[in-house]
């Protein structure tokens, strides 16, 4: 009972070191996003570069979060809520990333912006701001805390810095024709006013997330605007690792790829030198089992690489497809280039008919 005790400390001391970090990580992001529109605002130069030069922190940020996660999984071989955890903040930690890249943009745009010396009214560029800047915030805490009516009442918020950078655009086009800012003023406007926009967007992509920690629910994957494929063999650590290496490869951007395992080994190093070869690197992955694959009823389509995997198939009604793929002799060293190309041509069938597939409805 003790040691049972102590092994839930443990978890509990990793998984508020992770929220912890992505807490701060939120609020750098929000105070750089911040300085840079105030450096537009006030002409601060000196305000400009300091968020340019903090961007780097940001960065750091996002590598030593993503480095806890990992350890995370490795150490913690986490299950359930967990799970789910580790794995929705891998997903965010990336969109607070980006955030960042918005802060630093908006910052350099406020560079050019100072240097053509405007007499316009920034009002609704604040405004704009003063609606996306704190959803950052607000949707992080909402994960942190797993606050359902946080996440909803945030994601409210997107539609209305929407409708602002449509009036914005609209009166910098009017400026423009009535000559009261030059033709070289527009683009720059326009791209601080689509980054603080995108602000809101990504803040509304961590409250999704907020939302499937707190219900265990996918509320973005409820349509089919995206698809997730999962491929599995018997160990991990070969077929499948390729396989969800070559379709995240793709960079398709209506796909989730995954892998598993039946019983799960360490990564076979030959396979993931030939695959870093291929720029398909795997080197991070980690094997997993199925029941490590959070959600795993909301694939549409499994692929089963070996005889065996059969049986993780969904069974009764589903909406769920199980497909097998002949891999006899490909789940060999000696067969790499086989197995590639193999995998390769596959994937690419699946994706263009489930594509093809897709555009027929709409």
């Amino acid at each position: 009972m003790a040691d049972h005790t102590h092994l839930d400390a443990k978890l509990q001391q990793a998984t508020d070191r992770i929220l912890a970090k992505l807490t701060s990580m939120a609020e750098l992001a929000s105070q750089c996003l911040n300085d840079g529109q105030q450096a537009m605002i006030h002409q601060d130069g000196r305000l400009a570069y300091s968020v340019i030069f903090r961007d780097q922190a940001i960065d750091e940020k996002e590598q030593e979060i993503d480095r806890l996660c990992l350890e995370y999984l490795v150490r913690q071989q986490p299950v359930g809520e967990h799970l789910r955890l580790v794995y929705a903040t891998m997903k965010i930690n990336p969109n607070l990333e980006r955030i960042g890249d918005y802060a630093e943009s908006i910052a350099k745009q406020s560079l050019v912006i100072n240097s053509l010396n405007l007499n316009i009214d920034f009002a609704e560029f604040k405004a704009l701001a003063d609606i996306s800047i704190p959803m950052v915030n607000q949707s992080v805490k909402a994960f942190v805390e797993k606050d359902e009516a946080l996440a909803w009442k945030t994601i409210e918020k997107e539609e209305i810095a929407n409708e602002i950078r449509d009036r914005i655009n609209i009166q910098l086009y009017d400026m423009r024709e009535r000559g009261e800012i030059p033709l070289e003023a527009l683009t720059p406007l326009m791209t601080v006013a689509r980054r603080l926009e995108r602000v809101s967007d990504q803040a509304k992509n961590i409250c999704e997330e907020a939302l499937y920690l707190a219900t265990g629910k996918y509320m973005k994957h409820q349509s089919n605007e995206v698809f997730r494929v999962l491929f599995v063999d018997q160990d991990n650590s070969n077929l499948s690792q390729m396989a969800e290496g070559i379709a995240s490869g793709m960079n398709l951007e209506n796909f989730v790829f995954s892998s598993a395992g039946l019983k799960p080994e360490a990564i076979n190093l030959t396979t993931a030198k030939a695959m870093a070869a291929k720029n398909c690197s795997i080197s991070t992955a980690i094997a997993k089992s199925v029941d490590q694959i959070p959600n795993f009823e909301h694939y549409h389509v499994i692929v089963a690489l070996v005889p065996g995997a059969k049986k993780v198939f969904p069974s009764g009604p589903t909406k769920t497809i199980g497909v097998e793929w002949s891999t006899t002799d490909l789940d060999k060293e000696e067969s790499f280039e086989k197995a590639f190309s193999f995998l390769t041509q596959q994937i690419t069938d699946l994706t263009q008919a489930i594509l093809g597939q897709n555009k027929s409805h709409e």
